[in-house]
């Protein structure tokens, strides 16, 4: 049985094979004319690919379709060069076994031609057997070599009994287990609720399995709670439950059934989307706004020297895990250890554990103009190049704010990762001076995120920095 998150890696693999069943094809067909020369050989009236459109419309879609049928997309991070060989090698003997007697016993029909070029059947054939060879030995390296850098594994715990934890694992595929981090094995018998909460908070786990079948129901309903308000995914082998505010969704390890209780956004096309729009979109802006860079850092440079014109603070990312966030400085070198006294003379704006201060000595002039125009937060379109953040989501937090969080529902914004927008910042943020509204706001986006949500803020977020609104 394949679950969600592989069988969505295995169609995205199939829509790159299908682009490299093209390309192939293509490459053949652009190599023909210069290897009959080469050869010496007379111009020939045999149709090319533009004449030859029913071999793209076979090949491209249905070779990633005998791929599947032949396992090829089956345990990659195990797999050998010689078993993906002959799985391909039986692939492309059936397609070119297909294509070859489509070339040589349909007739022609009306207004389509199917004479066809030895060239292009062949040479397409052979150039898709190596790019697609090549694609799957690059994908199973790198899978191998994430699988050795614990910080690219996906944290787990395993919860329950001790006796049903090892059950599960011995059960497993060894190839699922490689690719976890495996944080804790937490008997929920024997342990306290408080403690697991701990656990989740300490490792930023991402992950919970929990296969407990003989626990007592109240204990499990205080681990999956816990669970949700940090918004850490919860998989349960168990039957129905109820939630307020995750999704059950029905999902699989190994070969045994789980309730998977979700409340952040589950993995989907549109997701994936907002990855690749993160990255394309920072990449761009970062080359748009490249004069302004440099703009920055020779005013800070100029009006507040004796420190570097970039200010990095470790911030708490997705599930609390820290990351190193860039901005432009606009405080004097010393801010950080002057904090504690502002706060004493000056108060505190915001209410609850963040600090916020509308006029704080610290700020230099130019910085001031920096915040105004939000120029100082551009720095942070690395950290979405990176995959720290991204361009729409909750505002990182420094990691002594989060820490002093008074409700564990508040770790739930940290289910996604932060973005360098929010509600809060495209809405005017000097009008907001409390932290439960703030947070109400950030789970809000969480419940009804959509890509669409995301054009959205970003859209609101070009007025308010044009005009400044809500600079601080």
């Amino acid at each position: 049985m394949v679950n969600r998150k592989e069988a969505f890696s295995i169609q995205i693999l199939q829509l790159v094979d299908a682009g490299l069943v093209w390309l192939g094809f293509t490459v053949a067909s652009l190599l023909r004319s210069p290897l009959r020369e080469i050869r010496s050989l007379p111009p020939t009236d045999a149709a090319g690919l533009e004449q030859m459109t029913w071999v793209l419309f076979i090949s491209v879609p249905f070779t990633p379709l005998l791929l599947e049928f032949f396992r090829f997309y089956r345990t990659p991070r195990t797999k050998t060069t010689v078993v993906s060989i002959k799985q391909l090698v039986r692939t492309l003997f059936v397609l070119g076994l297909v294509l070859g007697m489509i070339a040589l016993f349909i007739r022609p029909l009306e207004g389509i031609r199917f004479d066809a070029s030895r060239v292009i059947l062949g040479g397409g054939v052979i150039l898709s057997f190596l790019f697609l060879l090549i694609r799957d030995r690059v994908f199973t390296y790198l899978l191998s070599n994430r699988q050795v850098r614990d910080i690219h594994k996906e944290r787990v715990v395993i919860a329950g009994s001790t006796q049903e934890i090892a059950q599960f694992e011995a059960e497993l595929d060894p190839e699922i287990i490689d690719a976890w981090d495996l944080t804790a094995r937490f008997d929920l018998e024997s342990c306290s609720v408080d403690e697991f909460y701990q656990l989740l908070k300490l490792h930023s786990v991402e992950r919970v399995i929990f296969t407990a079948g003989g626990t007592s129901f109240d204990r499990l309903s205080l681990a999956i709670e816990a669970c949700e308000l940090q918004g850490v995914e919860a998989w349960v082998g168990a039957a129905f439950i109820r939630t307020q505010i995750a999704r059950p969704t029905f999902d699989v390890v190994g070969n045994q059934p789980m309730l998977v209780l979700r409340s952040t956004p589950e993995l989907s096309w549109e997701v994936a989307m907002k990855a690749v729009f993160d990255r394309v979109g920072a990449l761009f802006l970062i080359l748009a706004t490249s004069p302004l860079w440099i703009v920055a850092w020779l005013g800070i440079r100029i009006s507040s020297p004796g420190a570097s014109a970039f200010f990095a603070q470790k911030r708490a990312g997705r599930y609390g895990k820290p990351f190193r966030m860039w901005k432009f400085r606009t405080m004097v070198p010393n801010a950080e250890a002057m904090l504690e006294q502002i706060k004493q003379e000056q108060g505190n704006e915001m209410d609850g554990p963040v600090f916020k201060l509308k006029r704080d000595p610290r700020i230099f002039p130019f910085g001031a103009l920096l915040r105004k125009l939000s120029i100082d937060e551009l720095p942070q379109l690395l950290n979405v190049l990176l995959g720290d953040m991204s361009l729409v989501g909750p505002r990182p937090l420094p990691l002594y704010e989060v820490e002093a969080f008074e409700k564990s529902a508040h770790r739930r914004r940290l289910s996604v990762k932060p973005g360098i927008t929010c509600e809060w910042q495209a809405g005017g943020r000097n009008r907001i001076t409390s932290f439960e509204e703030w947070v109400r706001m950030d789970l809000e986006y969480i419940d009804n995120w959509s890509l669409w949500l995301d054009f959205k803020i970003l859209l609101k977020t070009i007025p308010a920095v044009l005009f400044g609104r809500g600079a601080a």
